[in-house]
């Protein structure tokens, strides 16, 4: 039996008649950039996580970009985050030209170690970004209430929590902004790249708006006003707002960016977004079959807070023999993932900022020991049986 770690054909084809329609339409349409898909995504996707604004890019770690610059934050500013992520978080806050603060993590959540963070605050600090870690809410109401205090703003790196809850709020809603990722690989995933900005700051979502077209527009305009303090009118574009046929398109107010979302990925991720509750809900069950299964086994299952609902973007073990485990199931057939083998305070790229080991001790013990195996929707009963055959 061969098992992928995530089995993207088999979710293709659970809705193959749909997702060829929408993207056919697309095709037929001859409107391949922005367009009706795209704004009606972004509808969809700030009613379902419940935020005001939903700004669709080209990828999550523009999403992150994006957000860091619209929030103000900017050379030598510092931000406050984990060491146990993808990469991309720390580059984002690296590509406004800030610097990425790192704080350990909680040995059994994975996620940013709440205790540590005030110790981390200097007068350079200007926000705070935490990482729901392979889908499970960081302790936001610490993180808020700190942030409070040193008059910090809390960016979300969502990119792996897309449905997740945390005391019963959307993850997405807990911060001042939040940044979702649509790579395939996501539990809310398109065909190639995409990302989301969520906010309910009017002013944020008009400046992420900006930036995303090469601060051109209607919203360059209303960027560069509230930038510089500046009233006067804001000439439209009536009926061609934010599509390639915008007039307004060369007239820039802001350095920005390239990043959109294209209409046929958009179309997409506007039918797999009526699936994600019951695909998260069957990623549960299936984490919840591992955890009756290996309750006593030598490994270390993951940790669910009770305040949480865990969307398990990844199910993550802890061996002490991770690379002879990963060896013999590889051997039968069954891809396993490690997330993730370097901290990112000890990656060579920031050597700079004087880490060394030891710094995080927690993050560090991880990156040893942890591993994923298959938790997507589609695994069936016997594939689910085999995997942990091999693994006890």
């Amino acid at each position: 039996m061969n098992i992928p770690l995530i089995d993207l054909k088999a979710q293709y084809k659970s809705l193959e008649e749909e997702l060829n329609k929408a993207a056919l339409e697309v095709l037929s349409s001859a409107k391949y950039i922005m367009g009706e898909n795209v704004i009606e995504f972004e509808k969809e996707f700030a009613n379902y996580v419940g935020v005001k604004h939903a700004i669709s890019v080209g990828n999550g770690t523009d999403a992150l970009v994006l957000a860091l610059k619209a929030m103000g934050i900017k050379e030598g500013d510092e931000v406050i985050t984990t060491p146990f992520t993808f990469f991309a978080t720390a580059e984002a806050i690296s590509a406004v030209g800030a610097v990425p603060v790192f704080v350990d993590v909680d040995k059994e959540t994975f996620n940013i170690d709440v205790t540590k963070i005030e110790e981390k605050i200097t007068n350079k600090t200007k926000a705070i970004v935490p990482v729901h870690i392979f889908g499970q809410a960081a302790d936001m109401d610490e993180i808020n209430a700190i942030a409070k205090k040193h008059n910090l703003l809390v960016l979300e790196d969502a990119c792996q929590a897309i449905g997740g809850k945390y005391k019963g709020r959307n993850i997405g809603t807990l911060g001042d902004v939040a940044c979702f990722s649509f790579f395939p690989t996501k539990n809310l995933g398109c065909a190639g790249d995409g990302g989301m900005i969520v906010t309910n700051n009017d002013d944020i979502a008009i400046i992420a708006r900006a930036l995303r077209t090469h601060g051109s527009g209607e919203n360059g305009q209303k960027a560069y006003n509230l930038l510089n303090n500046v009233t006067e009118e804001v000439k439209t574009a009536e009926g061609a707002d934010d599509t390639v046929y915008n007039p307004l398109k060369y007239y820039n107010y802001l350095i920005g960016y390239n990043t959109r979302l294209d209409a046929i990925q958009a179309a997409l991720l506007r039918v797999k977004l009526k699936e994600i509750d019951n695909w998260n809900a069957k990623r549960r069950e299936i984490a919840e079959i591992y955890n009756k299964a290996l309750q006593n086994s030598s490994y270390v299952t993951p940790a669910c807070r009770e305040e949480v609902e865990h969307v398990y973007h990844m199910y993550i073990l802890q061996s002490e023999n991770r690379e002879e485990t990963i060896e013999k199931l590889t051997k039968a057939g069954i891809a396993t993932g490690v997330y993730y083998p370097v901290p990112l305070h000890l990656q060579k790229v920031y050597k700079n900022l004087g880490y060394k080991e030891g710094d995080m001790p927690v993050a560090e013990y991880l990156s040893h020991r942890t591993f994923a195996i298959p938790v997507y929707p589609e695994l069936t009963k016997e594939q689910i049986d085999y995997i942990l055959k091999h693994l006890v």
